[in-house]
Formats: structure tokens, sequence, C-alpha cells
């Protein structure tokens, strides 16, 4: 999710920057990689400002702030590079510029008719905003608006009437912009050239909502104390105020909370509508299902490049889902994957050396930004032909980047890491026939936390922080393989297949991959410190982190509780990965049951809807994960052959 921006400069900053708002103060935002004083001046003498109110087909008029460079003229006509938003496009009045228009520089030197839109609903644009619109695939009239109409209507007006244009229009967005992207490809207007979706919500209740049911506690009241406050009419407001928790300390805020049935009554005081909705659809019912736009993603006829950060704790579904549906129902269309070692966003926000506890060794986000800009000017402007792989891929832990036809790449070969006892974790499923399991106590009064951060929103870095300090918690269980003896790369989506019981009658299981670096590492010489180097000795880089609602083992619409003491399955996919553990590194995976407050807890009593939990449905209970020959619990993956095997 994103926040609500000051102005146009804020949202291309703020765009990825999710729920900052969440702070007790508003600190003055870092500029984005490569942005200047100097750029925002030259942004003033470069365009000439409009603005319009463009008529939809049901006559709702959407604000429109157009950027056309100074120069354009009948023989020098440019194409239109548009952003729809939920984020306001101010700053509003033809004499205020912001101070940037585009992703880098190199795109306002290049020349393109920038044009942002307020979406229905929102800011200085009339109509009902409905967040994330469900797509209407059967339109009988002027009045069976979505997303993609209003893009196409857009798109017909701005060709039309924006003087020295030249008939071609790309779109992009990071975000809640690039789900706009993504319907607006959808039947897709003649002149749209080319789009470019980033970090797409794709279904919401997978995206920002939920993990496998599991409710993103943090990420969305965060997000929705702010930008669910109601907006009964068009507003040229650029002032928002962050939800102030009264404390620096997220953990303490939500744990204080209590149940999530206090957050509307202590908090939200009933003024959100779209909290009101989560509360009242816990299950993926029809309220969830009609946003999922990935069944939609049809008749796409511009050229897409998709792009995502392999750290983004909000839309990491997105993109992988969007690719592949848009490669499905698309046959023929252009259609490109780019992948990167960043968090939400990251790709404009930093320079993509290095995250949190991981270090990448070269600016990966100029790469992307290169590709960016070729990709927008071959189909706008018929520059020269990017080369583009259909899959440009981060390889995480052999910093690289590959090339694929296809993603997840051909060959794999399936493999799995099964769980013995005394922590092991090897290659080869268990033996024993006698019952063998772990145990701990999971005490919602006590939950783990997700990252050891000391932060009023979310750590932005959690995605590769050092686990050490879960490890060392008795709720945690750790297996642990020897170091490995070659290098193996694991590429994909990861699958948990978990043999569990518990004591209670609901349970969430978080299942993490960590790679475990060796305690001398490779290559560090003493001095290296003095030289701003890192000793990563013995370090626990977490890969990938992913929970799962145990009610919802057999169906995420129909949830059931777990019979105390009963064994029972729990499968589910985890989101793609592409790292390669050196030789050396050892691989190690965690299970738990809270991962606290970035998914709210478990009352581990099973209720019909955990919004309506009451303390005294917060139990401890006594959780168990098999590794016999009965119950292999473990973890598939795809390991990509290297080239001597």
């Amino acid at each position: 999710m994103h926040s609500v921006s000051r102005s146009l400069a804020a949202l291309l900053l703020f765009s990825f920057a999710g729920p900052a708002l969440a702070q007790t103060a508003a600190p003055a935002p870092k500029a984005p990689y490569g942005w200047s004083s100097e750029r925002a001046e030259r942004v003033r003498s470069r365009f000439t400002k409009f603005e319009y109110r463009i008529p939809m087909r049901d006559g709702t008029r959407l604000f429109t702030a157009v950027y056309v460079p100074v120069d354009a003229a009948p023989g020098k006509r440019y194409p239109i590079l548009m952003v729809r938003t939920p984020y306001t496009v101010a700053p509003y009045g033809t004499d205020r510029y912001p101070s940037a228009l585009a992703p880098t520089e190199a795109f306002e030197k290049e020349g393109f008719i920038f044009v942002f839109q307020d979406v229905r609903g929102r800011h200085m644009s009339e109509g009902e905003f409905v967040n994330v619109r469900p797509h209407n695939p059967k339109k009988a009239g002027p009045k069976d608006i979505d997303e993609s109409t209003d893009t196409f209507d857009t798109i017909d007006w701005l060709v039309k009437r924006v003087p020295n244009n030249n008939g071609r229009v790309g779109q992009w967005g990071i975000s809640y912009p690039g789900f706009y992207t993504s319907a607006g490809a959808i039947d897709s207007h003649p002149a749209l050239k080319a789009v470019s979706p980033q970090a797409p919500i794709a279904d919401w209740f997978w995206d920002d909502m939920h993990r496998h049911g599991a409710f993103n506690l943090s990420l969305a009241f965060n997000f929705f104390s702010v930008f669910g406050q109601p907006r009964p009419q068009p507003t040229d407001a650029e002032e928002w105020s962050p939800y102030d928790l009264g404390t620096p300390d997220a953990y303490d805020f939500f744990l204080d909370l209590g149940p999530l049935r206090n957050a509307d009554t202590k908090h939200l005081k009933g003024e959100v509508s779209f909290w009101k909705d989560v509360v009242a659809h816990p299950n993926y019912d029809g309220f969830w299902q009609a946003r999922n736009l990935l069944p939609h993603l049809k008749n796409i006829k511009a050229a897409v490049l998709t792009v995502g950060g392999w750290y983004d704790t909000e839309d990491l579904y997105g993109p992988l889902r969007t690719y592949a549906a848009i490669e499905k129902q698309n046959p023929g269309t252009a259609n490109t994957l780019i992948m990167g070692p960043w968090r939400h966003g990251g790709w404009q926000g930093t320079d993509g050396s290095e995250l949190g506890n991981a270090e990448f060794g070269f600016k990966t986000s100029e790469t992307y930004q290169e590709l960016a800009l070729t990709f927008f000017k071959h189909h706008l402007k018929g520059g020269d032909k990017p080369d583009l792989a259909e899959a440009l891929m981060f390889e995480t832990g052999a910093n690289r980047w590959r090339r694929f036809d296809t993603w997840p790449p051909k060959g794999l070969r399936e493999t799995r890491l099964y769980f013995q006892p005394k922590g092991g974790l090897t290659f080869k499923a268990p033996t024993g026939a006698a019952a063998s399991f772990a145990e701990y106590v999971s005490d919602p009064a006590k939950p783990v936390p997700y990252t050891q951060e000391v932060t009023a929103g979310w750590s932005k870095d959690y995605m590769t922080e050092d686990q050490r300090f879960a490890s060392r918690r008795p709720d945690v269980l750790v297996f642990e393989t020897e170091p490995l003896e070659r290098d193996m790369t694991v590429a994909g989506p990861l699958e948990a297949e978990l043999w569990v019981s518990t004591t209670g009658t609901d349970a969430d299981w978080v299942v993490k991959l960590v790679d475990v670096n060796p305690g001398k590492p490779r290559g560090w010489k003493k001095g290296d410190a003095e030289k701003g180097l890192k000793n990563r000795g013995a370090q626990q880089t977490l890969v990938r982190g992913e929970p799962f609602r145990g009610r919802f083992r057999d169906s995420y619409s129909e949830p059931k509780p777990f019979k105390p003491g009963e064994v029972t399955k729990v499968r589910f996919v985890i989101n793609d990965v592409f790292h390669t553990f050196q030789r050396g590194h050892k691989v190690m995976i965690h299970v738990q049951s809270s991962w606290f407050p970035f998914i709210d807890r478990n009352p581990q009593t099973f209720v019909p809807n955990i919004f309506d939990a009451k303390d005294e449905d917060f139990t401890r209970a006594f959780h168990r994960v098999y590794h016999s020959a009965a119950h292999p619990s473990a973890i598939k993956v795809g390991v990509l052959p290297s080239a001597d095997e």
C-alpha cells in the first residue's frame, strides 16, 4: 500500500513508501535516488502545465493534470505517458509545478507529455471511489463503468484534444497506481501502446490485506487510518496528517490494542468504511473474489513490462501473478517480467545496492531504469528495440542478473527439504517408524515479532533481516542442514507440507527460509571492517517468509477448526524466490505461529470471525510439527541445475 502525498513529486516519492503515515511525526522525506533541486527547477522551464476535467461515458468528470514540453509543435509531436492515482495529482493550479514528472530525469529530457489523473472519487475528481474497483466484464451501457472504461475514455479524450501529441500513449504506476495500469490495459484503447504495472495489486485479498488468510494488521490499519477517511466532495486539499499511534513501537501499540474488535471503537471511530468491509469479510468470499483482477487481464494489445521486488512486503504476489495471467490469457502480446532485489518501489527510491542486512554489489536499480526508458521510447517513439528477455530476474545470494525465456525457468528439479529430529534438515525423508515431533508453546500474549527494529510503521528491511533474534526464541522451531558442499540455486514458488497438531482449535503456521552464512565468511580479511565492509559471519539472512492461517487448510472460503491433538496436514504455496545458497552456507527453516504485528494474532480458539474474537478467546496452545516416516514435514523447492550437472 502507499501513502497520500502533498504534491505530484510526493506522489512519485511516496507511491512506494507504504504506511510511513503511521509515524508519529511526518519527517521530511529523503529524495529518491538521482533527484535534485536543480531538476525541480528544470521541470518548470521545460514543461507547460494544463488542467482538465475529462468527462467519462457516464458524465463523471475526472481531474487531470497535463504537462506538455514547451517545444511541442505540429512538427514536433510527443507521446503521452500517464499515471492514474488515488493519491492526488497535486500541486493544483496551472502556476504550480512539482519537482519531478517521471521516474528519472532521463524521461523528462527525452520528452513526453506527462499526464496525471485523480481517479474517480478521489481528491479533485467527481464520482464515488471504490477500493480496487471490481472489473465489469459485461457492459450494457454508459452507466457500466470500471477502471478499464475510465482509462479508455481518458485516453480517447487526450489523443483527440491535447495539442501536438503523436497519438501514442503509455501508462505506468507503482502499487495502487500499478493496479490502475493493469486494469487500464484490459480491452486496450488502440492508442495505448505500452504499459508498465509495477508492484501492482492483483488480488487484494492476497496482495495487501492477507497472507493465506492471515490479516496484515499493521499494514492495513496504518493505511486505512489515513487513506480510508471519507471525502464527501472534490477537494484540492494537499495536506495529510499521519495517524498518531502514541508510541514509536507498533509492537506495543497493537499488543495493547487487544482483540481486533477494539480497532474501530478505540481508534477508527466508525469513520473508515473499508475497514468495516474487511471486518465483515474475513474469508475469501464474493467481496474479495470480485477484487481479483487476474482472470480479467484479457484483450491486452499494449506491450507489457511488469516490475516487482523480491523484498516487497506489500505486493510480491501481484507482479508475479500479473505477469503469469497476461502471459496465459494474451498470446502474442509482448510481455516481460523484471524482478530485482528491491523493497516496495525500491527500483525508484533507492539505487538498489543494498537492503537491510543484504548487499548486492552494484546499483541494481540503474539496470531497470535504463530498460524502462528504452521500453517506452521504442513503443511510443519508434526508438531502438529494448534488449529485454522474457524474464529478467535478479539472483540473490549470487548477486547477478539472469535472463530466462519463461518464469519459472524450465528444467527445475523438484526437491524436498525434510525436517528431522533434533533440528536436522536433509534431502532424504525421515525413516523412523515411531512418532517424532518438535513441540513449542504459542502464547498470544507474547507473540514472536517479525522484526527486531522498533518502528511505529513497519520495518522496510525486515525481509533481509538477520534472524538470530528469532532463532533464539523457544517458540520458534529451527531446522538446519549441514554446510552445503556445492552451490544450490532455488527458483520459483516454494511449497510447505507440514504435518501438525495443536491443543487449541485454530493456529497460524509461519514458515521462513533462511540462508546461514559460515562463521568465517569466505574472503573476509583482517582490516576489512576498517574499510567499511561488513563481517556477516554466522548471519542468518531471511530469504522468504510466509504465514498461513490454519483454519483455511481446506478452503479459503469455508474455514474449519482443528481437532485438538489430531495430526493434520497443512499445505500452502510460498511466493517465488530466486536465490543461491553458496557452498559452505546452510539452509535453515523456521516454523512459528506468530509474526507480530505484521500479522494479527490468532486467538488459537476457533471463532467464526477473528475480528469478533474476545479477550477470553486468546489462549496458549501447544503446537507440534511432525517428522516421521508416516508424517514427513517438508518444504518443496525447485532447484535450478548448474551447467556441470
